[in-house]
């Protein structure tokens, strides 16, 4: 189990992105937002980022973030798509919403025992499932 290194140049493919699933609505940050973050629409309305800590809404993921935003501001989700995430990845390797808010794990973690991305080569990740 370990927590993958996201490069701070992480982002959406720009061609696969204009492609992916939008979640819609007037959607804001509830707290600041990393770039390539699974994050999860809670129940008072904002967008936080994924946690898995525990078998519960916070474990969810509603979209990912194609760039980072500032509490408050508002915020695109997109449902699935291809991203620059790091390096040293491996290819078709599962990978599962972590432990920490916004990261991904090689691993299954009690909030998520399925996987939410897949490594299509050493840098670039698709996130292959909602929650």
């Amino acid at each position: 189990m370990a927590l993958l290194t996201r490069s701070s140049s992480a982002s959406g493919d720009t061609n696969n992105l204009r492609k992916a699933q939008v979640v819609a609505g007037d959607l804001y940050a509830g707290e600041a937002l990393d770039a390539v973050a699974p994050c999860y629409i809670k129940n008072d309305g904002l967008v936080y980022m994924s946690n898995g800590t525990a078998a519960n809404a916070a474990a969810a993921m509603d979209g990912v973030t194609p760039q980072a935003y500032a509490i408050g501001e508002a915020v695109t989700l997109h449902n699935f798509g291809r991203y620059k995430y790091g390096t040293g990845l491996t290819p078709g390797a599962t990978y599962y919403i972590g432990a920490t808010k916004g990261r991904l794990d090689t691993a299954a973690t009690t909030g998520d025992a399925v996987g939410v991305a897949r490594a299509i080569n050493a840098t670039d990740i698709r996130f292959t499932r909602a929650t």
